[in-house]
């Protein structure tokens, strides 16, 4: 059982009866207090996909829900259901788009390290890796000699992400993308 100030986003708890997922969380430490930091998350109900939003003192113990993570690739979409399939034993799962809004922006059909979370046999959300290749779909044309400058310029990803690129990034480049900060972390290998 770990304090609230272990928890990461991603995990499963077990709060109230209920399995919530961890999607956001902002540490605040209310001033003219003795005691620690607050932490205010933003849970989804796995089971009806409700946001819920709670807040925890630091020293508060939660219990872990019992997950499993299972790697995967996006295999097809069907309408707004995205089917991913078991990299080891080719189950599928599908997800509704609602339910992996944000991290579905960041995945493609040669995304690698991704995985499903699966609770009680269902699949309930996507854990990304901390980084993905991506290729540059759509930004203003690249400058020649401006690699040594810091301005930057907008760039629409094949999956429709739009994130900040420095100027020397051209249309049709493959770059890697943080997916924790949405940040631009430079050209992929080749």
């Amino acid at each position: 059982m770990p304090k609230a100030s272990d928890v990461k986003k991603g995990t499963a708890i077990d709060f109230n009866g209920r399995v919530l997922v961890v999607k956001d969380i902002v540490r605040s430490v209310p001033q003219g207090r003795a005691g620690g930091s607050l932490y205010r998350m933003r849970l989804y109900d796995v089971v009806t996909g409700g946001k819920v939003d709670e807040t925890f003192k630091d020293s508060d113990m939660l219990t872990l829900a019992d997950l499993t993570r299972r790697e995967v690739m996006l295999s097809y979409i069907d309408g707004d259901e995205y089917v991913f399939m078991d990299n080891e034993d080719y189950t599928p799962y599908n997800l509704s788009k609602d339910a992996i809004s944000e991290e579905i922006l960041f995945v493609n059909e040669e995304t690698q390290g991704v995985h499903v979370i699966v609770i009680d046999g269902a699949p309930v959300g996507l854990d990304l890796p901390s980084s993905v290749e991506l290729v540059v779909e759509e930004t203003d044309p690249s400058i020649k000699g401006a690699s040594a400058s810091a301005r930057s310029k907008p760039a629409r990803m094949s999956t429709g992400l739009n994130i900040s690129v420095p100027e020397h990034i051209s249309t049709g480049d493959r770059i890697r993308i943080n997916t924790v900060e949405h940040k631009f972390m430079g050209r992929a290998e080749k």
